[in-house]
């Protein structure tokens, strides 16, 4: 028996996603939510919900992305029919990560779109770029992955210390030593979380007191789980 084709989601309702794995200005979660508000104000969208993955890779698999999967739940949730990112590579850097969020926007009667329009529409030009757009970003991935790689080669090979510096430490000439300030706040991190305080509630308790992350104006759930050494 053939499957029923979805109910279309309302065409003026959008779920919005944002993702970065880096600080990089223009690829900061505030650059992409004001690109996603001014294609919604621009269009007569009405932006339901926002999610977001923070601090994650291109690459990662949909499960690895709570927020990507409460971006899917709430196309349904919702009966929007649009799923909205600033630009294809904030989805994915994986032609299959990205075909399978298509796949699940389509059963769910919405559509995936990009706020700066490439690889919008439904004719085979739009099919096209959307393919080359999600090839080339997994190609762009693969090749900043081998640069690292020989980076830090060449570095452990002249006998330097690679890797960022960890949260509660600084680099004195090329070792890790403890930071006291930044020791005093992954203290406060892990008495919080005995508390029994979320990883997102440690985040809010540290700001309220005055404890501000490295960048950035929150603490990453990463960092937090990080610092207090428990998930």
């Amino acid at each position: 028996m053939a499957r029923r084709k979805p109910k279309p989601g309302d065409p003026k309702k959008a779920i919005a996603y944002i993702r970065c794995s880096t600080h990089r200005q223009e690829l900061s979660p505030e650059a992409q939510r004001a690109a996603i508000t001014a294609w919604a104000e621009r269009d007569g969208i009405e932006v339901v919900s926002w999610h977001e993955d923070l601090g994650v890779s291109g690459g990662s698999p949909i499960d690895k992305r709570p927020g990507l999967l409460a971006a899917l739940d709430a196309v349904k949730s919702e009966g929007a029919g649009l799923l909205v990112v600033a630009k294809r590579d904030r989805l994915a850097r994986s032609v299959l990560v990205a075909a399978m969020v298509e796949r699940l926007c389509d059963r769910a009667g919405a559509r995936l779109v990009s706020a700066c329009g490439v690889g919008n529409g439904d004719g085979p030009e739009a099919q096209l770029m959307r393919t080359m757009v999600d090839a080339f970003a997994a190609y762009e991935r693969a090749l900043i992955g081998a640069r690292t790689k020989a980076a830090l080669a060449a570095k452990r090979a002249r006998g330097e210390r690679v890797g960022g510096v960890p949260f509660g430490y600084r680099d004195d000439g090329g070792m890790l030593v403890q930071d006291a300030a930044e020791q005093v706040v992954v203290a406060r991190a892990r008495e919080l979380r005995e508390e029994g305080l979320s990883l997102r509630g440690v985040g809010r308790a540290l700001l309220a007191e005055g404890h501000q992350p490295r960048t950035g104006q929150r603490w990453h759930v990463q960092v937090v789980k990080r610092i207090s050494g428990k998930a």
